[in-house]
């Protein structure tokens, strides 16, 4: 078999990405973290604390913006701002145990949802070939 084309793939991809996306996107609840809180929130969760600076840089939004969605987490309790252990000029941002069982409901009722559609019809060949695909894609997210 030839090597799909690149543009071919990306296109493909791009569209089936989105719509699984959009589709979790729906899945929201009244009152829950909103798409960038949420990606805050995981960040601060994976990584550890960060100034505003540096998660508006690694989201590529402005620190305007980010320092919007930080404010409207710290409000509710789900990031906290510490001084910098190693700079005590300036603060970071951490996420707090009710951040954490934030994301933790978020991505059980995701998963949950995933989960769904994939014991609906899914073939165990085509199981194991999503099994296969799922860290590709994950390395093809970082690398964008």
């Amino acid at each position: 078999m030839d090597s799909p084309r690149v543009d071919d793939l990306s296109t493909a991809l791009f569209s089936a990405i989105s719509l699984v996306v959009r589709r979790l996107r729906q899945t929201a609840a009244p009152g829950e973290p909103s798409l960038p809180e949420r990606s805050a929130l995981a960040r601060l969760d994976r990584n550890g604390p960060a100034t505003a600076a540096d998660l508006a840089r690694a989201e590529q939004i402005s620190p305007q913006a980010m320092g919007i969605t930080l404010a409207s987490l710290e409000e509710r309790g789900l990031v906290e701002r510490r001084r910098d252990e190693e700079d005590r000029r300036r603060s970071v941002t951490v996420v707090t145990e009710a951040g954490r069982e934030a994301l933790r409901l978020k991505r059980s009722a995701r998963a949950a949802a995933i989960a769904a559609g994939l014991a609906d019809g899914f073939t165990d060949e085509e199981l194991r070939t999503l099994a296969a695909a799922a860290p590709l894609i994950q390395r093809l997210a970082e690398k964008i």
